[in-house]
This record gives structure tokens, C-alpha cells and sequence, in this order.
């Protein structure tokens, strides 16, 4: 049976009976992790294992949140502490090269905790670019607040990813910097016009284009389309991710559970692939919810089977690492900086 077009979350530790027989009936493309998910290392193993027996596909892609700092699934006792985004951008402010290893190492250790557990995918890098007076919902997760700057430390984090043998996620496509409001609550309105839009929010994009998979942002640029926010916008996904940003990899919406979006679940999936997403994220394990998400996800197929193939096939054999090493030079070039995990 062939795969749909979306992503999902589970409810606790382990799978239900009717959770089980949804994904064997449904088959979603992959799956995504919360701390409601997460006790050990042996029963997040446990329950990788179960996740991709479910839907008979032992390389089902499984997705987790794992940027360090606030936004940090996995953490403590079993696993260790990260620093958020902006701790690299201090160290770049203070010497390029300092920020760019630091960021790398820190992914690169990420990577090998993800691919310890069964883990292939972690949404991470951003390059949103924050303004005074957005909403903290990004904050210091942010690499910093100059486009070039934001790139250059989200490709060093894609790097170390990626030689841990983990694909990044790049987000929130094609800016969420500027948003007023979390979008976990709220539809942030951004006004700015559009050409300092494309000089700064999507110009950190651009020098990402390149990755194999990238997440929308809930927001709404009304210089480009006043009714729609990115997400289920075709307006913004065909002229400025697609177009200007020249994003080609696979397209996933954010999480369509969260209160940024109007109507129901089913008309938010819905609206997200007819505007262009290639795939649908569904996060909070609401059963219910699920199965309107699958309901309205069509069949992988065409581009958008072509751009999950290749983003799968993009991600290489982890490198070899001695961990003890790598964590320590990241502390030494943290604690030289004079900035804390």
C-alpha cells in the first residue's frame, strides 16, 4: 500500500490497539515525536520499532524537534542539554569560525543522540530572522538577525546533521521572524512591504534552497496574499518559496493542530496540499483529528513522491565520532565565548 501525504504524532509511550490499526489502515508517510512520547532510551527505541512495524516500512522517516534550548525533546536525565540557536550567533559575532564549529558540533552531537534511538529527521535549521518586537515563539531559538549571518549558521547545522546521518528540516519557510503572535494560538498578520520581505526574511532562505525538506510558517505577508497565510497560500508557495527562495525538496505545512489555521482539521489539510504542500504535519496524537488528516491527504504520488524519494535517498551513513571529544570542544568554545548552554 502506497503512502499519504502526511506526517503524525502518537498519544503516549506506546501505540494503542486503535492507533495501530490506523496506520495500518491510513499508512502515513512518517511520523513525529513529542515529549509525551519520551521516558527511556530503550522505549523510544521500543516504540520506533513499533511506529514503522505498523505501517510495514522499517525506513519510514521519523521526525523530532530537536534544537536545544527551549525547544528540546529529549533532555535530561538521559540525554544532555543543548544551546539554543542564538548562542551560535553570539560566538559568530565574536569570530566567524568559532560559530560555524560550535554550530556544527553541537548538531553533529544531536545527530548521533537521534540516530542512537532510531531517529532520521530533525526539524532544525531555522532561518527566521527575528525583528524587535515580534513574539518571543522564536527568540533565541534564531541564529541571529542578519540574513547572511542566518544562513551561513543554519548551513553549518545542516552539515552536522547531516554527517551524523540525520536529514534536516528547514524552517519555517519562508520566514516566521517577524510574526506578533505564537502560532500555536494565534494567525500572525506580518505587513512589511514586500521588497524588504525578499531583502531580509527570504533572503536567509535563499542560500538554503538546496535542502532535501523544508517547513512552512503559519503567517500571513499581506503584501503577498492578505487572506492566506504561507502555509495554505498557492500564491506564496509557487512565486516565493518555489519561486524567489527556489526551494525544489519536499514541502511540509507546520502543524496543521495549531490554532494559527482556521476550519477544521480536514479543511486545513485540505487547503495546505491544494496550495502546494507535498505533505501534511499532524501533531498533537488526537485520534480524531488523525483520521480527518488521513482522510483528505491523498496518495503520494508525482512530484511530491519525487521529492520525498529524493529527500530519503539524500541522507548518507553517519560519520564516525568520538562523542566525549566533540562535546567537550563545544563547551570549551561555549565557555570561552562567556555565554551559557
Amino acid at each position: 500500500m502506497a503512502a499519504r501525504a502526511f506526517i503524525t504524532g502518537v498519544s503516549g509511550f506506546t501505540l494503542t490497539a486503535d492507533e495501530r490499526d490506523f496506520m495500518r489502515m491510513s499508512r502515513p508517510w512518517g511520523f513525529i515525536l513529542f515529549k509525551r512520547n519520551i521516558e527511556t532510551p530503550a522505549q523510544v527505541t521500543a516504540l520506533i520499532t513499533e511506529l514503522r512495524e505498523s505501517i510495514g516500512a522499517s525506513d519510514a522517516p521519523v521526525l523530532i524537534d530537536q534544537e536545544g534550548g527551549r525547544v528540546q525533546r529529549f533532555g535530561p536525565p538521559h540525554w544532555p542539554v543543548y544551546p539554543p540557536g542564538a548562542v551560535f550567533g553570539t560566538l559568530y559575532g565574536i569570530d566567524r569560525k568559532l560559530g560555524l564549529t560550535a554550530a556544527r558540533l553541537s548538531a553533529r552531537l544531536i545527530a548521533a543522540d537521534l540516530i542512537d534511538l532510531g531517529v532520521t529527521v530533525d526539524c532544525l535549521p531555522l532561518a527566521d530572522v527575528p525583528v524587535a518586537g515580534a513574539d518571543a515563539v522564536i527568540g533565541n531559538r534564531a541564529y541571529g538577525t542578519e540574513p547572511g549571518k542566518v544562513a551561513a549558521i543554519a548551513r553549518a547545522v545542516t552539515e552536522g546533521l547531516e554527517q551524523g546521518g540525520v536529514l534536516p528540516v528547514l524552517k519555517h519557510i519562508p520566514g516566521h521572524g517577524r510574526a506578533t503572535a505564537d502560532t500555536h494560538f494565534r494567525l500572525p498578520v506580518v505587513d512589511t512591504p514586500k521588497a524588504e520581505l525578499e531583502s531580509t526574511d527570504f533572503a536567509a532562505f535563499q542560500p538554503l534552497a538546496d535542502l532535501p525538506m523544508a517547513m512552512t510558517a503559519h503567517v500571513v505577508f499581506s503584501a503577498l496574499d492578505p487572506a492566506q497565510p504561507a502555509t495554505t497560500s498557492a500564491t506564496i508557495i509557487e512565486q516565493v518559496i518555489r519561486g524567489s527562495i527556489g526551494f525544489q525538496g519536499l514541502l511540509m505545512s507546520d502543524d496543521v493542530s495549531m490554532n494559527a489555521l482556521a476550519g477544521s482539521i480536514a479543511e486545513r489539510t485540505r487547503a495546505s496540499v491544494s496550495a502546494g504542500c507535498d505533505m501534511v504535519l499532524h501533531c498533537n496524537g488526537d485520534l480524531d483529528e488523525m483520521r480527518q488528516v488521513a482522510g483528505e491527504a491523498p496518495v503520494l504520488s508525482g512530484r511530491a513522491l519525487d521529492r520525498a524519494k529524493r529527500a530519503l535517498a539524500s541522507r548518507k551513513p553517519p560519520q564516525p565520532l568520538d562523542r566525549a571529544a566533540a562535546r567537550a570542544e563545544l563547551d570549551e568554545l561555549i565557555g570561552r565565548a562567556g555565554v551559557g548552554a
